[in-house]
């Protein structure tokens, strides 16, 4: 069975379509989440991520099917981060060539001076590209309703939020002292 296929079952309550798209589809998702959370707290998250995916195979409309079940992933952990309130969303350092995350305060700075020359990248605040991204990645917002909002077609949102992750990985690049950016 295809993707499709699998949603279809788990919206007939098929709890064994339900095990295959999981087996198809965290370790990927689990990959991606393991970028915006601590590593214990991503299982929690694909399991609610999957909660919503067996309440919500109805609703499903035959796009694309891993874009559709990465999008319910980032809004579970859109969800998980908002509970844990502030004081657990500090900005982890860059990783290390030696793996983990340092704790040292000196680092934690660099990333956020990082994040805002990757954010200033995208232009003066209020341009199309750096709302784009505000709209859809920080307000997690629809392809529709930031078109809605910005007054412009769909498609236009799509070719705005593909150059903004182009822009965004060209200016990581320049920061990444592995990469031979600008070192620290």
């Amino acid at each position: 069975m295809d993707d499709d296929e699998l949603i279809a079952a788990v919206a007939a309550g098929d709890d064994a379509a339900l095990r295959e798209l999981f087996s198809r589809h965290a370790p990927w998702m689990a990959a991606r989440l393991r970028a915006s959370l601590p590593a214990a707290d991503v299982e929690d998250v694909l399991q609610e991520t999957f909660l919503a995916v067996w309440r919500g195979a109805a609703g499903y409309r035959s796009e694309s099917a891993g874009g559709w079940l990465w999008g319910i992933a980032r809004r579970q952990a859109a969800q998980w981060l908002r509970r844990r309130g502030p004081a657990e969303l500090a900005l982890p350092a860059p990783l290390s060539a030696d793996g983990p995350h340092p704790a040292d305060p000196a680092e934690a700075a660099l990333s956020r001076t990082v994040l805002g020359e990757v954010v200033d990248a995208l232009g003066p605040e209020g341009s199309p590209h750096r709302e784009t991204w505000r709209l859809m990645y920080v307000e997690e917002r629809t392809v529709a309703e930031v078109a809605e909002l910005m007054g412009v077609p769909p498609g236009t949102v799509k070719s705005r939020a593909h150059r903004v992750r182009q822009l965004m990985r060209a200016a990581l690049r320049r920061s990444d002292p592995l990469a031979g950016g600008r070192g620290r």
